[in-house]
């Protein structure tokens, strides 16, 4: 299963850029990073059988491993793409969240979007590791 991320605005050289990077390539699952200009631009389309998972602050707060086993769930179901969307700095709209398949949260503190992309980047290279057993991740 492809695991795309679709980020509004250019990370560029950062920090946050240097741990998206290290953690995607650690992803043993195929990845790809999509940028979108802050506003305007528009999204890839869809291919069948994908999901949308959009980040947001409404979204379900999930630790690790119930977000690992939702992953390991599509993955099984056949989910060809499960693309993740990060939203411009206003987040997105009531239309665009009905659109989804799933709102995830990183708590309900707000966090800066290249962040955010560095903690999805985090939390996908954990899931995946989960589903394979890694001992990367230590839940106690």
């Amino acid at each position: 299963m492809l695991l795309h991320v679709v980020a509004r605005g250019r990370i560029g050289r950062s920090p946050e850029a240097e741990l998206v990077d290290r953690y995607l390539k650690r992803i043993a699952w195929p990845t790809k990073v999509t940028e979108l200009p802050d506003t305007g631009g528009k999204e890839p389309p869809m291919p069948p059988h994908a999901r949308r998972v959009l980040l947001d602050e409404k979204g379900e707060v999930l630790g690790s491993l119930a977000f690992a086993e939702r992953l390991g769930r599509w993955r099984d179901e056949g989910v060809r793409e499960t693309r993740f969307l990060l939203g411009a700095a206003d987040g997105f709209g009531d239309a665009e969240r009905a659109e989804a398949d799933m709102l995830f949260s990183f708590g309900r503190a707000t966090w800066p979007h290249m962040l955010a992309r560095a903690m999805l980047a985090e939390q996908l290279f954990r899931a995946t590791s989960i589903l394979a057993n890694h001992p990367y991740h230590r839940e106690g």
